[in-house]
């Protein structure tokens, strides 16, 4: 609920406080005195139109502030939070300041915000109905939310079934229209991934076989070279015929072993280099053996040569089209062997589509059906109940007819339906839309019908500006009687004239002009007992000294307790 609302600098208003309270909160005082400063406050502060021309002339800028007391899973304080708002406690504090030049600042929780932060929340908080801001009626889309609200269960559940088919039709069509409008790209991508497999397919390459190539490659184009020095180092080690008289490794490190025979006893300094010279021998006869391994090996047929340049050639072919190495090459072939079975398959998926979409069309339109006749059945049960109120708010000639009209060939989210509320404001009138039919007071009397029999708890709080205009007597106290029902389940902000409506109030606030003609901020109080008494008197007689008033006015109040309880 807005616990509080302070506004500087507007019209009328220098300075003025209003502290709310739950349920019916109604606003007083004289013409001119500052009352509809109230709701055109709220409207700012809740992301209205900023206008210069509001600023109180002799003041530099304009200041609306309002305190709202909110549950933390309100969905308002999850966008407040969105904004950078700082919500420790259950308060949440919005601001509004408007500058002599027109300039508009708003701040959200303590923080700078934009103007459409606070429409935003405004649109969750409170719904504000006065002569030019019925913005529900206003909105035709509007018109079908509040349906869809007042047909409760029936057509939430319709709208939910219509919507999960709706959905899952949408996402058909859709993959539908983009395989089939890409048919021709599609051919030619299958084209060429075909082309490359089976390039790649024919040459069949092996993991790493380029690297192995290249190592092959270098030793056959150095066969002769490596051959003479292995041969070389061979001989070094291990000897050879040609070289029987020369000293080799092996022999000489046999010979130096030989020299420390029966010595390696006295000396253990000795004895442990007599065992790396074994080591020694040891060693260099495994590398002797290696050496001739190689040079067995290294006796390769001629023609290798030539076959291994060709293969590679093969390869660098590959490696050119399809990555940097073989591995790469045989890692893209995956992906495009997957690639174009999705391609080839693309025809089975198209007729798979296509039947998906025939099956759903009849749902669909079996869905929609159902909505329509949920609709229908809402529609009607508005109508009456609607009507019922209206009889009570000086409007017992008008007649609301709420237009459901269906277009069969249509597809939306929310159905096949365009939902309009219309209004007879007088008998044998033809309907019209009720944003055109119906005067501002008459507006917003519709939008309290609607919101009473509604009941959908959609905002917290609503502001009622004039709903009591051109009307008296008994059709006033119905109206009060109206406000009272919807204050039972929401906060109402009410701006009145006239003490039958007045008297339904929980909180009764009464705005007062100061010698000067401004509002200052003594300028609005809460009026109880006798204090209140004599402001009913002074509505109905316009002094509240009169006896007769005050008589009046007791009996008003009397009338509305009996009729709350």
């Amino acid at each position: 609920m807005l616990r509080e609302l302070r506004i500087q600098g507007l019209g009328v208003i220098d300075d003025a406080l209003l502290e709310l309270s739950p349920g019916l909160n109604v606003v007083t005082g004289e013409t001119g005195a500052g009352k509809t400063m109230v709701v055109q406050g709220l409207g700012l502060l809740f992301g209205g139109r900023a206008d210069a021309a509001m600023v109180r002339t002799g003041s530099d800028r304009a200041a609306v502030e309002g305190v709202l007391e909110l549950p933390g899973q309100h969905p308002a304080r999850d966008r407040a939070a969105e904004a950078g708002a700082d919500a420790e406690d259950d308060d949440l504090i919005l601001a509004r300041v408007v500058s002599g030049a027109g300039r508009s600042r708003a701040h959200v929780g303590g923080r700078s915000a934009p103007v459409g932060v606070l429409g935003e929340l405004g649109e969750l908080l409170v719904a504000v109905h006065g002569q030019s801001d019925q913005w529900r009626l206003q909105r035709p889309e509007q018109h079908r939310v509040m349906l869809d609200d007042f047909g409760g269960k029936p057509v939430a559940t319709a709208l939910t079934a219509y919507r999960g088919l709706y959905d899952e039709w949408t996402a058909a069509r859709a993959e539908l229209a983009m395989l089939t409008g890409r048919a021709r790209d599609r051919a030619q991508r299958l084209d060429l991934l075909t082309a490359a497999l089976e390039d790649i397919e024919r040459i069949d390459p092996k993991p790493g076989e380029d690297a192995e190539l290249a190592d092959e490659s270098e030793r056959l184009v150095h066969a002769d070279g490596l051959r003479d020095g292995a041969q070389l180092a061979h001989a070094a080690l291990a000897g050879d015929e040609d070289t029987d008289d020369a000293p080799y490794a092996a022999d000489l490190v046999a010979r130096a072993r030989q020299a420390l025979a029966g010595l390696t006893d006295h000396d253990s300094a000795l004895a442990d280099i007599d065992a790396r010279l074994r080591e020694l021998g040891i060693l260099v006869a495994d590398i002797g053996a290696d050496l001739s391994s190689y040079l067995a090996d290294l006796d390769v047929d001629p023609g290798r040569l030539e076959q291994v340049q060709q293969r590679r050639a093969e390869l660098t072919g590959l490696l050119r089209k399809y990555g940097d190495s073989i591995d790469d090459v045989l890692q893209w072939s995956k992906q495009a062997a997957v690639e174009a079975a999705e391609l080839a398959g693309s025809d089975d998926r198209i007729a798979a589509l296509e039947e998906q979409v025939g099956q759903l069309e009849p749902k669909l339109k079996a869905a929609a059906g159902k909505l329509s006749k949920a609709r229908g059945t809402a529609a009607k049960k508005l109508e009456k109940a609607v009507a019922d109120e209206l009889a009570h708010l000086a409007m017992g000639s008008a007649k609301l007819v709420v237009q459901v009209r269906t277009d069969a060939d249509r597809r939306s989210p929310t159905g096949t339906d365009d939902v309009e509320i219309l209004l007879a404001a007088n008998a044998g009138a033809a309907p019209r839309t009720v944003a055109k039919a119906a005067s501002g007071g008459e507006l917003s009397r519709v939008m309290l019908a609607l919101e009473v029999v509604s009941s959908s708890g959609s905002v917290p709080t609503f502001v009622f500006d004039e709903v009591d205009a051109g009307v008296g007597g008994s059709a006033a106290l119905d109206i009060g009687a109206r406000l009272a029902a919807l204050a039972r389940s929401a906060q109402v902000i009410v701006v009145t004239h006239l003490a039958q409506v007045a008297a339904y109030a929980d909180r009764h606030l009464v705005v007062h002009k100061a010698s000067d003609g401004h509002v200052t901020e003594s300028g609005v109080a809460t009026v109880e007992g006798a204090d209140r008494l004599a402001e009913l008197a002074r509505m109905l007689g316009g002094v509240s000294d009169s006896a007769a008033a005050r008589e009046h006015a007791q009996e008003l109040l009397d009338q509305a307790t009996r009729t709350r309880k």
